[in-house]
């Protein structure tokens, strides 16, 4: 590859993580955030500063944590997940404000030239308003065919 078109290369990657459209965030193998771009700080809240070397418990409704962790620890181990393959997993997630908002995203496991994983990354994206109108229809829809 020629030296111009790695420049464009990493000019466009620096740009994707720069954008404020979708939430980009990478974690060190005990989910400690390490990557906050401007698009999570746009979409939960938290500024980078507050972000960087938090838990990822920061955006995890309580409810869900324990099965959160639990899916968590056997990605760790096993390097296997049904969401790394283009699977989009929408949850719920939580911001700064405590507002519960639903969330799709697909991770990344970040492994090193040995291929071991240390840590994981994810494109997130806000679709309350998309999910609360599914939700309403679906409601509208069951109420005229009572």
């Amino acid at each position: 590859m020629g030296r111009d078109l790695e420049q464009v290369i990493d000019g466009l990657a620096q740009a994707v993580l720069a954008a404020s459209g979708d939430a980009i965030l990478a974690t060190d193998r005990q989910g400690v955030i390490r990557f906050w771009n401007p698009g999570a700080v746009r979409i939960f809240g938290f500024s980078r500063k507050e972000a960087l070397g938090a838990s990822l418990d920061i955006i995890i409704p309580e409810r869900l944590r324990q099965r959160h962790w639990s899916g968590w620890e056997h990605v760790m181990a096993t390097g296997e997940t049904r969401y790394g393959e283009g699977d989009l997993l929408a949850v719920p997630a939580v911001t700064k404000d405590g507002r519960q908002i639903s969330v799709e995203f697909t991770i990344i496991l970040l492994r090193d030239g040995t291929h071991e994983i240390h840590g994981m990354a994810a494109i997130l994206r806000d679709v309350t308003t998309r999910f609360e109108e599914i939700r309403r229809l679906k409601r509208q829809a069951a109420g005229h065919s009572a």
